[in-house]
């Protein structure tokens, strides 16, 4: 096994490697000694690699003159590692991608993204929606990064109400449905500041059926849709672990009353799940930190996961760095919001 391939298969399985596996990953993205691993692991590497962002930034100009042009794979690649750092010399080039089309949609590559300033991220999520007009993968990533944007997100408010009148939000297209229609609404929520939009079209989704959609934006609101608190109370024995799971955040956040959720959201909290999408490990431990000290019971638990040396091994390649990554700083958030834990 090579150098290069080594040094990714150890920054793939350990939790934490030695940082010269990093740099040996680096090395070979940017020497032109690459694999599409390397550049899986290079997009999801963050500030494990910020010391090598002036090097990443002249590689990124260089395939830009290069080859001549705005998008390609290359381009893609280092544009969002150096992103990752958050590094606004990424921005341009984001641009770039977005208006001929070569930003990538999936959500992993947004939350790369979303390590740059808000303000200028949205900027470019505005150019992408303009570009892609009612394109469903890529509006959905841009509607998911303008609300984490907020108010700072402000410029793309006609562009966000736009979309409720595409066929994916109005029910009216061959693809309608899903959670579309919410996650329009709430981002409309999210950079006006109006609920009424979003209140009307998750409580719809709450009591229609379709609750795993609506439930957590019905949360986000909190005291705002105290009149869904009943429906949302009952969702909290539903035989579907994520559905009890977002009920059970929901009703606390609508009522303020932890004592109901917390033996819902423990019981989810396995410490041998492998990352597998089935169960909603990490959402219950995010929620448990946000109720803070009235989930004390779950400390000892979430230490012990986080103590863990493997990576979740059930992702694959391509986001299993992002995955753990946010495993880890899901239960590290979780013990500082229950006990005050690494403060």
């Amino acid at each position: 096994m090579s150098r290069r391939d080594t040094a990714v298969e150890t920054v793939l399985r350990k939790r934490r490697p030695d940082p010269a596996c990093w740099d040996a990953v680096v090395d070979a993205v940017c020497s032109g000694e690459s694999s599409y691993d390397a550049d899986q692991v290079l997009i999801q590497a963050g500030t494990a690699v910020a010391r090598h962002a002036d090097r990443i930034a002249v590689d990124l100009r260089r395939q830009q003159g290069a080859f001549g042009t705005a998008v390609g794979h290359g381009v893609t690649v280092r544009a969002l590692a150096l992103a990752g750092t958050g590094d606004l010399r990424a921005l341009p080039a984001l641009h770039s991608l977005a208006e001929h089309g070569g930003l990538p949609y999936g959500r992993p590559e947004a939350r790369v993204m979303a390590a740059l300033p808000p303000a200028e991220l949205a900027a470019v999520m505005r150019t992408r929606l303009r570009r892609d007009g009612d394109n469903y993968h890529g509006n959905t990533t841009a509607l998911e990064v303008l609300a984490l944007c907020g108010s700072d997100a402000a410029l793309a408010v006609e562009d966000v109400a736009m979309r409720l009148e595409t066929p994916y939000a109005t029910g009216r297209g061959r693809r309608a449905g899903g959670s579309y229609p919410r996650r329009a609404a709430w981002a409309h929520w999210k950079v006006t500041g109006d609920p009424a939009l979003a209140l009307d079209v998750c409580g719809a989704a709450v009591r229609t059926g379709t609750a795993s959609h609506g439930l957590p934006f019905l949360a986000d609101l909190g005291p705002l849709a105290a009149a869904h608190a009943a429906p949302v109370r009952r969702l909290m024995e539903s035989p579907g672990a994520w559905t009890r799971t977002y009920a059970a955040h929901a009703y606390w956040r609508i009522t303020g009353d932890p004592g109901p959720a917390i033996p819902v959201l423990l019981a989810q909290v396995d410490p041998a799940w492998d990352g597998g999408s089935a169960l909603p490990v990490r959402e219950a431990v995010r929620i448990l930190g946000e109720i803070g000290a009235p989930a004390v019971s779950a400390a000892p638990l979430l230490r012990r996961i986080l103590a863990q040396e493997e990576r979740l091994g059930r992702a694959r390649a391509g986001v299993r760095i992002l995955a753990d990554q946010a495993h880890v700083r899901t239960l590290t958030e979780a013990l500082e919001g229950i006990d005050g834990w690494g403060k």
